[in-house]
C-alpha cells in the first residue's frame, strides 16, 4: 500500500478529544488534524514526536489532515489509522501472503454475521472447504523493554463481542472463524494479549481459543516513503 499523494511530516503537539490532534508542520505552521484512532494509543505517543499525515481535498471535509504515521518513544514507527488495516488484510489475502487463508474462491467485506449484531471484516469462501469468517485487529502498543506487542491498548468490550461471535461460527463444521492480528509497529518479533489492561478481553480470546477460533498475526513494514505492506507471520505468545 502506497501513500498517494505522499505524506506530509510534522510534530506532535497534542491529541486531544480523542480524534483531534494539534500539530506543528514542516515549516513550523501550527494545524489541527484528524486523529483516525478511538483507542488510547498507549505508548504512541510523545511530545514533539516525528509524525506523517494524509491530506484530502474533499471540500466536505473539516480537517483536512489525517494523522497516519508517528514515531513511538521507543523508537519505532506506528502506522496510527486503524482504517488502514482492513485495506492491508485485503491487499495481502489477495496476494497470497496470509498463506494460512489462501485458496478461497470469493471474498466479501464488511459481512453481517452472529447473534449480536455484528460484522465480519472478511468472509471467504473456498470451493471445497466451505466458509471463513476474520475479524482484523490493529495492533500498535509496544514496549522499551520487549520486542513482543500485545492488544488492547484499552478495554474493548467490542473487542470481546467478536471474539464470543467468532466462537460460536467456530462451532460449525463446515465453517472457520478467525482473529487476525495486523501488527501496525515496527521491530515486533511475536504477539500477546495485554491482560493486564483488558482481563475481560484475555478471557474472551482464550475461550475463543478453547472453541477452535484461529489466532493469526502479521507484522507490517512501515516506511513513510513506500508505504505499508503486511510481510510476515508472528507467533502469539501466552
Amino acid at each position: 500500500m502506497q501513500f498517494d499523494p505522499p505524506l506530509k511530516q510534522g510534530t506532535l503537539v497534542k491529541r486531544y478529544k480523542r480524534f483531534f490532534a494539534d500539530i506543528l508542520t514542516a515549516e513550523g505552521e501550527p494545524l489541527t488534524i484528524h486523529c483516525p484512532n478511538t483507542g488510547s494509543m498507549l505508548n504512541c505517543m510523545g511530545d514533539g514526536a516525528p509524525l506523517w499525515y494524509s491530506e484530502s481535498n474533499d471540500p466536505k471535509r473539516k480537517l483536512k489532515g489525517t494523522w497516519e504515521l508517528v514515531q513511538t518513544p521507543q523508537g519505532r514507527l506506528a502506522c496510527v489509522n486503524t482504517q488502514r488495516a482492513n485495506a492491508l488484510v485485503q491487499e495481502a489475502l489477495q496476494a497470497g501472503v496470509i498463506t494460512e487463508l489462501a485458496g478461497f474462491t470469493a471474498f466479501k467485506r464488511e459481512v453481517r454475521y452472529g447473534t449480536e449484531n455484528s460484522r465480519a471484516d472478511f468472509h471467504l469462501t473456498y470451493a471445497d472447504a466451505g466458509e471463513a469468517y476474520v475479524e482484523v485487529k490493529s495492533v500498535t502498543l509496544g514496549f522499551a523493554d520487549s520486542a513482543v506487542a500485545a492488544f488492547p491498548d484499552a478495554v474493548t468490550t467490542r473487542g470481546a463481542k467478536h471474539l464470543r461471535e467468532l466462537a460460536r461460527m467456530a462451532s460449525s463444521a463446515q465453517v472457520r472463524a478467525v482473529q487476525l492480528y495486523c501488527v501496525n509497529l515496527t521491530g515486533i518479533e511475536g504477539v500477546r494479549v495485554a491482560t493486564e489492561i483488558d482481563p475481560a478481553y484475555a478471557e474472551a480470546l482464550q475461550a475463543a481459543k478453547t472453541a477452535g477460533v484461529e489466532v493469526l498475526a502479521y507484522a507490517v513494514t512501515i516506511d513513510p516513503q513506500t508505504g505499508l505492506r503486511i510481510e510476515r507471520a508472528l507467533p502469539l505468545l501466552g
